[in-house]
């Protein structure tokens, strides 16, 4: 079957969503001891929040950047998520979908959420033809999620470093074999119209 070209894809039960962050020791050793952000993370920048595993180990470079050694599997409601999805502006202006340049710029200046859609990476972190969502959240959207939507955050970086080493020794299907089983996100038309271009 055909991927489609966006949909967001992830782990999730009937009422949780898994996204990953990656961080310093400093914010994430804290953060999966006590299951909640620790002081040094700052509610008022902008949070990225990724429901992609393989999206966050492009990004993190498999946990190894300076900065993101530390990859958080964060759990989620799926009531706040939707609420951030319903409230988001995409952070790019799109003739057509949005009226005109002028009122997506007032939209995005407003909203306390805004979405990407970026390629989806492959095991060598090479770039796939379909996107996955990426949520960047601030303002009130990043107060609930610090403080009201999170469920539990796991330390995933050891097994970003096994699935690297899996795949650096030529053992991919190995390395597939550990993967989050992401599968699509039911997400309505309702939700998703105003986001996908």
């Amino acid at each position: 079957m055909e991927e489609p070209h966006r949909r967001i894809r992830a782990l999730h039960t009937a009422s949780t969503l898994t996204v990953y962050q990656a961080y310093s020791p400093e914010i994430g050793l804290p953060a999966i001891r006590d299951g909640r952000f620790p002081a040094a993370w700052k509610p008022d920048r902008m949070t990225w929040i990724k429901p992609s595993f393989m999206w966050m180990m492009y990004r993190s470079n498999w946990g190894t950047s300076t900065g993101q050694e530390t990859v958080l599997a964060v759990e989620v409601t799926r009531d706040g998520f939707d609420w951030a999805l319903r409230r988001a502006c995409l952070s790019s202006y799109v003739r057509g979908l949005h009226p005109d340049r002028g009122t997506w710029q007032r939209d995005l200046k407003r909203a306390p959420a805004r979405v990407q859609w970026d390629p989806e990476r492959d095991l060598h972190l090479r770039p796939l033809p379909h996107r996955s969502l990426q949520l960047g959240l601030s303002g009130e959207a990043s107060s609930r999620y610090a403080n009201e939507w999170i469920v539990s955050i796991r330390d995933v970086t050891p097994l970003a470093h096994e699935i690297h080493a899996l795949v650096s020794s030529g053992e991919p299907d190995s390395a597939t074999r550990l993967l989050p089983r992401e599968q699509e996100y039911p997400a309505s038309d309702e939700l998703l119209a105003h986001l996908r271009p």
